[in-house]
């Protein structure tokens, strides 16, 4: 498939995913709008309590302020000489002066607390309550833009109708224009619109294979587009090449391999740090029969290196033995995936092999999206 064939193939795909349920412009506005929706929650509720804090610190203020004056009063009046013998007689601990300027000297610092966490706690309020606005005011643009959005979509589809029809009858600035709402530069614009002008040059052949492929699978589809696509991928060829320089030792490996028994793993286990006990009889018996001891070491530093768990081999046997596991981290995380996000998705790494993972990233950012705004869990 030569160069320009592919462009306009790039440029199909980003069109046909705006026409969708699936447009990358509505879904990032459904996020958009879920963020900001949990933002209002999460604030509408900070709001109330914080409400509430300073209700009730109010009234303590109020409350330790008024007593504490007609305790004052009630200690001045009373004179410690007036009632020696029952004091001494009882051997009561009573110094109303005592009392008198412990109260004089403590009621300001504990009003001047409450005083504080009132102020502290109507500071934060004032900043829940502009967060929450703000998110009100996001759901409420958001809405806009959206009916804006719906609204350029049908008038999309409708141009492609027509176009597949063979009726189209919009002038050229009628669809550039369109396209700008998109988001399109002006090249892709224009060539967009010589794709709707002129269906039998390439949207009659796309519309068709597309309806055709809808009947097949999705790791069908990634193949077929990706094989017409020819594209070289030099990480496999480099990993077929070091396969090929060490089959001398893997025979060798082969043959120790047969000697090896659960006592020489426990003691590799043991040397890598893995827990031998958190693994079943099946799943060491597993191990063995792909055992590779340089696989399994390299496989464990990953992990090691950036600071994950281990346990992740518990529930993913494979990993250990996976000898494109370090070529499929590398690749994710030169698409900005972080080594976090990929231990939390250890499924990617099993579910492809390098070949297949590559294809399915080449995918998404022909269709116009971003690998890495994309969770893992949707590859």
């Amino acid at each position: 498939m030569n160069s320009s064939t592919l462009e306009v193939t790039k440029l199909l795909d980003k069109l046909y995913n705006l026409r969708g349920s699936d447009s990358v412009i509505l879904k990032e506005m459904e996020v958009l709008q879920s963020e900001a929706e949990d933002t209002r929650e999460r604030t509408t509720e900070e709001k109330k309590t914080l409400q509430d804090k300073i209700a009730s610190l109010e009234s303590d203020s109020k409350e330790l302020d008024g007593q504490g004056k007609k305790l004052s009063q009630v200690l001045s009046a009373i004179k410690k000489s007036d009632y020696d013998v029952v004091i001494e007689k009882l051997n009561i601990n009573f110094d109303p002066e005592k009392l008198a300027r412990e109260l004089e000297e403590e009621l300001p610092k504990k009003l001047d607390e409450v005083a504080t966490e009132i102020k502290d706690s109507q500071e934060k309020l004032v900043k829940v309550e502009e967060e929450m606005n703000s998110a009100i005011t996001t759901i409420e643009e958001l809405g806009i833009r959206k009916d804006a959005a719906v609204s350029n979509q049908e008038k999309l589809n409708e141009y492609f109708d027509l176009a597949l029809k063979g009726n189209i009858n919009i002038t050229r600035d009628s669809i550039t224009t369109l396209l700008e709402q998109f988001g399109f530069s002006d090249e892709e614009k224009r060539e967009a619109a010589k794709i709707l002008m002129f269906p039998e040059d390439a949207l009659y052949a796309y519309d068709e294979k597309l309806r055709n492929s809808e009947k097949k699978s999705i790791s069908d589809v990634i193949k077929e587009a990706k094989e017409q696509e020819e594209i070289l991928e030099p990480p496999v060829v480099e990993i077929k090449k070091e396969e090929v320089k060490e089959k001398p030792v893997a025979v060798v490996e082969e043959k120790k391999e047969k000697k090896l028994d659960k006592e020489d793993l426990m003691d590799l286990f043991q040397e890598i740090g893995l827990d031998y006990l958190d693994y079943t009889t099946s799943d060491l018996e597993e191990i063995l029969k792909n055992y590779n001891e340089k696989v399994i070491r390299r496989n464990v530093g990953i992990f090691k290196d950036n600071n994950l768990s281990l346990d992740v081999f518990v529930d993913n046997i494979s990993l250990l033995y996976d000898k494109e596991l370090e070529a499929k981290v590398d690749r994710l995380m030169r698409i900005g995936k972080s080594a976090l996000d990929i231990y939390l998705n250890p499924n990617v790494l099993i579910k492809y092999d390098y070949k297949n993972l590559d294809k399915a990233i080449i995918l998404l950012q022909n269709s116009g999206l971003d690998p890495k705004k994309v969770p893992l869990m949707a590859y």
